[in-house]
């Protein structure tokens, strides 16, 4: 109760302070912010930032209840925190910088006008699934995966289930990798993507399914699967996957991340 009181004393003091152009500086910089963290959001990059948190949340304890070794410890982490951010999170701070000089903050992101993007991916999945043809689609969200990827043939082109089909054919010369849907379209195809680094996942599953773990763990993409040996459909985001879908489950799940 004590430090209730004191807050509000403080609120009391400072209300008179505020300003008009305060309340304005605080909503340009809480923007600012969001709008920085949307390139990251769903990587792996937010569970190292609620790791550093959880750290932050141990430090704070040890500090209180005076354990030295473990504040020791810790205190050296966050002397050098600006060092270690900048070596873990350099890639995240190129995204970052590179989407700010290139998107318009105001910009609104293309979305899946009347599930006609989705329907057409689950009809050409579908399709694929029954003809034991492999296929993996990418389908990117706010943080872009061409840094990710090896190599790939631009295409431009509308989404449908007559093209996607024609791509994972084993007869084009195309069907190789992965395609990437980007803001409503299909950019790119025959694109290789990183594999997952995570032992435990690579030996219960395929190529196509370790490359959609992988891109996954590293960005906010959703991947969509055949896998060609057995006919069935999967579908991976925030590095995790799903196996063994059908039209509803997978459209289910497509609505909920899209």
């Amino acid at each position: 109760m004590e430090y209730i009181g004191d807050f509000i004393r403080f609120v009391r003091e400072m209300l008179p302070l505020f300003r008009w152009w305060d309340f304005v500086d605080i909503l340009i910089v809480a923007f600012i912010v969001y709008r920085s963290f949307l390139p990251i959001k769903g990587t792996r990059t937010v569970q190292i930032l609620v790791s550093f948190g959880a750290l932050a949340f141990i430090y704070w304890i040890a500090y209180h209840v005076e354990a030295r070794t473990t504040r020791a410890l810790l205190g050296s982490v966050f002397d050098n925190l600006f060092i270690i951010f900048v070596i873990l999170f350099q890639q995240d701070i190129r995204r970052v910088l590179s989407q700010i000089g290139r998107t318009p903050f105001l910009s609104k992101a293309e979305s899946f006008k009347d599930g006609y993007i989705i329907e057409e991916l689950i009809k050409s999945t579908v399709s694929l699934a029954n003809k034991k043809i492999g296929a993996l689609v990418v389908i990117e969200r706010q943080a872009e995966v061409s840094e990710f990827i090896e190599s790939g043939v631009v295409i431009d082109s509308q989404v449908s289930k007559e093209m996607l089909t024609s791509i994972f054919l084993p007869v084009s010369p195309l069907h190789d990798g992965a395609v990437i849907i980007r803001k409503g379209r299909i950019a790119m195809a025959s694109c290789f993507l990183p594999l997952t680094l995570n032992t435990m996942a690579s030996k219960s599953i395929g190529t196509r399914h370790r490359a959609a773990v992988g891109l996954t763990e590293e960005t906010d993409a959703v991947c969509v699967v055949v896998s060609e040996e057995n006919g069935t459909i999967s579908i991976a985001s925030g590095g995790r996957i799903t196996h063994n879908l059908d039209a509803a489950q997978l459209r289910k799940l497509l609505l909920e991340s899209l």
